[in-house]
């Protein structure tokens, strides 16, 4: 691969993507694309006083990347009404949703390398229509399952220091143990494997799965789950030649001496994953999907709407997000150059519609 080109998604405009974007492109993050209004960029660049230099896309075909300092190629598209940065408006969300469509469309098609995908005001999305919870599940569905049948995306949290999966996400905690099963752990850990091989480079990778209760169960006096859900399913992965140890007690699981023995962890539920990642680096944290037929990569942070506007966000996350997502691509194509690895099951040839196809609010031109 002589080049990586990523489709930068807009996220919320009335919110900090597309100011992290131009200070992204000032650190010399070239051979990007975005979907967005030229004229708006633009402004919002001068008005930060920052120099940036767009190229703007009117035909898929004239694609073209460069690495020219401040470059960021452009597909253009309308906004409904005026942004106002922090707040967020319901006739925006055809063209996030659209935007988002467009560039999976782009990624399975060849057009694109890869996606990083700037946050989304899901409330508002909701508002408009918009039926899935997240961009998780939204890709999930914009992913063809005649081109990747068996994927069941899964979030990681990535810093300079871990990889953790969190095997339920978004829930209150007197929910998560219907959903923590032996089928369940077995599932993300093979996902994992299998991304940590063909995206990360980690040839055998060692996962390390987190116990649920206090010193995982302690023999079962503080919990029986350890012992007949998650031990089992460890048996299972083990028997299979994978390399996975646990159930490891949480609250040492992550100090700096413990985490030489593994290359990423499963953890069992949100704050169990997301504290040690948060704490350790929080400002470089990138949230990737395991599990699809592209590669997506997130900065691990929401809209800021109360910072939009004011150039005073951070946008090493979004660099992170950049960065990784190249690390990702460059990865995977020396994987499926590999001869033993050609018929890969996690990539599959591309074979979509255009966007317009699958976007009920189709807006982008």
């Amino acid at each position: 691969m002589d080049r990586c080109r990523l489709i930068v998604t807009p996220g919320e405009p009335a919110g900090i993507g597309a100011e992290l974007l131009i200070k992204a492109v000032q650190e010399e993050q070239n051979q990007i694309i975005t979907i967005d209004d030229p004229d708006r960029l633009a402004k919002l660049a001068a008005d930060g006083g920052y120099p940036l230099d767009l190229t703007v896309i009117d035909n898929f075909s004239d694609i073209a990347t460069t690495g020219r300092s401040h470059h960021l190629a452009v597909i253009p598209i309308t906004w409904a009404k005026t942004i106002t940065a922090g707040t967020p408006s319901p006739a925006h969300a055809p063209q996030v949703i659209d935007a988002i469509s467009m560039a999976v469309f782009m990624v399975k098609s060849g057009q694109a390398d890869a996606i990083v995908t700037n946050p989304i005001q899901k409330a508002t999305l909701h508002q408009a229509g918009f039926e899935y919870p997240g961009h998780t599940e939204f890709l999930a569905a914009l992913d063809n399952p005649k081109d990747n049948p068996k994927a069941v995306p899964i979030m990681m949290l990535v810093n300079s220091m871990l990889r953790v999966v969190p095997l339920t996400i978004h829930m209150p905690l007197r929910d998560i143990f219907e959903h923590i099963t032996s089928d369940h752990i077995m599932r993300s850990v093979r996902i994992m494997a299998r991304h940590l091989a063909s995206d990360f480079g980690i040839s055998a990778p060692r996962i390390a799965v987190a116990g649920l209760n206090p010193h995982a169960g302690e023999n079962g006096m503080l919990g029986k789950e350890d012992a007949m859900i998650i031990a089992p399913a460890i048996a299972q992965l083990q028997s299979e030649g994978l390399a996975v140890t646990g159930p490891h007690s949480a609250d040492t699981l992550f100090f700096e001496d413990k985490r030489d023995s593994y290359d990423a962890v499963l953890a069992m539920y949100h704050d169990q994953a997301l504290i040690p990642v948060k704490t350790l680096d929080f400002h470089h944290g990138v949230n990737t999907t395991l599990g699809l037929s592209f590669i997506r990569t997130s900065p691990d942070h929401g809209t800021a709407l109360d910072q939009a506007g004011q150039f005073t966000a951070r946008p090493d996350s979004l660099i992170a997000a950049i960065q990784l997502a190249r690390d990702m691509s460059y990865n995977r194509a020396e994987y499926q150059a590999t001869p033993l690895n050609v018929s890969s099951p996690n990539v599959s040839s591309p074979n979509v519609s255009p966007p317009n196809d699958s976007s009920p609010n189709a807006t982008l031109r």
